[in-house]
């Protein structure tokens, strides 16, 4: 598979049947396909035959006692001490239950699953030396519904959540299985599984690398694109609610920036706003808008161009092979290649930078909020309800979405600037990689749901613009949300209103329904 931005996460995953490993590097939608929706997971041939050959050639390193870390080295600043080929199980088994020593709250269980499946593309590229059957368990765990529990704090940036999740190929640790936490070795046994003894080399290419990072970082990543086309959608229903003048997305203006996505956010807004009534009306009703509305196509465009470069580094990493020692072939032979692919600095990096560009949109989101129920701003009733003082209206889902602008304001502080010494000073620095991914993945969510409340305020806002007539994209969007959410002529609980709004973005409705209209936005 060819990297080709102008088809930026184009498929739904929700769509994808299964996806097989081996014949050719698999896409992000692939990947969000097994993690979040439990596509069942295939081995082709070629992914079963490089691990094979890997396998071989590590256990010959091991029956001559070949001085390679890992294999007969200890861990880390352990390196020092050579372990003989009678205790090279041993070493696997003791790599795995002392380093799962992550604490905290578990994981949610698509993050646990991409972990999963970010294993097996690691150690699957056939350079890492791990055995058929070992891969093989963890990909029956997937298709099987097992899910390791694996508190998620406390990582560097690799080892401690890897080393969890590892504990249940073992038959220890605890499981998730049809919802029921159990023992480790109860979950594989319900499943029809059975434990493995971890081989030389296992427990290390298992719990080293970039998977975890990586493995969060995707489905971030994924989420915060998908949020920032339906900001657009939500951008271009303020844009009616505030009777804002669309000379604001003039191909001319955009024209003098050198900036593509800034280009492709005003056209977006165009296109969908194309036969609005409420625009056209409004066009030449003033000079121009305040900067919140005029700038959000050079606002919006800035946050893309921050993701789609993260996007493709991403996705590189998860096509990568990060693990240490590499087991590198050369005819009949190999070699172990010691060095530091292990290192997360690509992925922590943009995952850091993602959640600046998140930021960006989050605060532009909220602030076009405010003006939506600020009476002082507009000529809206006060929080755009009809009988304000008895009611609140809109009041305080505008504090909500300000609630987690400040949030992601403290998780948008870069987390791979930090480093922390470890093992005696043999790991320094530390990438950090692991939080810079959490962070990023928790940042998403709370985007999408600024800009649920975003299309909530703007629906309200437009009922009072009747009867001049919405775009029939906007209106095609407004109807989806007024399928469950009705007008607010008194107040109501909010929260199953934001919670089913959130839904729409999260699952990409909001999106298709505008797709389906006019075809794929840009990005």
């Amino acid at each position: 598979m060819i990297f080709n931005e102008s088809t930026i996460l184009t498929n739904d995953p929700k769509n994808i049947e299964k996806v097989i490993l081996g014949k050719s590097e698999i896409t992000i939608e692939e990947f969000v396909a097994v993690a979040r929706y439990g596509a069942p997971l295939e081995f082709s041939n070629e992914y079963c035959e490089r691990v094979i050959k890997s396998r071989k050639l590590v256990e010959k390193f091991l029956e001559e006692n070949r001085r390679i870390y890992g294999v007969t080295t200890g861990f880390g600043e352990n390196v020092r001490y050579v372990i003989s080929p009678e205790d090279a199980e041993t070493l696997q088994k003791n790599i795995v239950r002392s380093h799962a020593c992550s604490v905290g709250r578990p994981l949610e269980k698509e993050l646990v699953r991409a972990i999963q499946l970010m294993m097996l593309l690691n150690t699957g590229k056939g350079y890492s030396g791990i055995s058929l059957e070992t891969i093989e368990l963890i990909r029956n765990l997937l298709n099987n519904g097992v899910t390791p529990y694996a508190p998620g704090e406390g990582s560097v940036g690799y080892l401690g959540v890897e080393g969890q999740i590892t504990l249940v190929l073992m038959g220890e640790g605890k499981a998730w299985y049809q919802d029921e936490l159990v023992s480790g070795d109860e979950a594989l046994r319900r499943a029809g599984l059975e434990a493995i003894s971890l081989k030389c080399k296992e427990g290390l290419s298992l719990l080293n690398g970039t998977t975890s990072a990586t493995g969060l970082s995707i489905l971030a990543i994924y989420d915060a694109v998908n949020a920032a086309k339906a900001i657009d959608i939500t951008g271009a229903l303020t844009y009616e609610a505030l009777k804002a003048t669309v000379k604001a997305c003039d191909k001319r203006l955009h024209s003098m920036k050198k900036h593509i996505e800034q280009k492709r956010t005003a056209e977006n807004i165009l296109k969908i706003l194309k036969d609005s009534e409420i625009s056209e009306k409004y066009i030449d009703s003033k000079v121009q808008d305040a900067y919140v509305l005029r700038c959000t196509p050079q606002m919006h465009g800035a946050a893309k161009r921050i993701l789609r470069e993260g996007l493709r580094s991403i996705y590189d990493e998860m096509n990568s092979v990060s693990d240490n020692p590499i087991i590198y072939p050369e005819g009949d032979d190999g070699v172990g290649l010691m060095g530091g692919n292990f290192d997360g600095s690509y992925v922590g990096s943009h995952a850091d930078c993602a959640c600046i560009a998140m930021a960006t949109l989050a605060k532009l989101s909220e602030r076009r909020i405010d003006r939506m129920v600020n009476r002082h701003l507009n000529d809206f009733p006060a929080f755009l309800v009809k009988n304000p003082g008895l009611n609140n209206g809109y009041m305080i889902p505008q504090y909500t979405a300000a609630g987690l602008v400040g949030e992601i304001k403290v998780l948008s502080h870069p987390s791979t600037i930090d480093s922390i010494s470890t093992c005696a000073n043999q790991e320094d620095p530390v990438s950090l990689a692991y939080f810079a991914s959490k962070k990023a993945y928790e940042v998403a969510r709370k985007l999408q749901y600024i800009i649920a409340i975003e299309l909530m305020v703007a629906a309200q806002a437009l009922d009072f613009l009747k009867p001049l007539k919405s775009s029939t994209v906007t209106q095609a969007v407004y109807d989806l949300i007024r399928e469950k959410v009705e007008p607010v002529d008194e107040d109501r609980h909010f929260h199953p209103d934001m919670e089913y709004i959130y839904e729409l973005v999260r699952e990409g409705k909001i999106l298709k329904v505008v797709k389906d209209m006019i075809g794929e936005l840009d990005f």
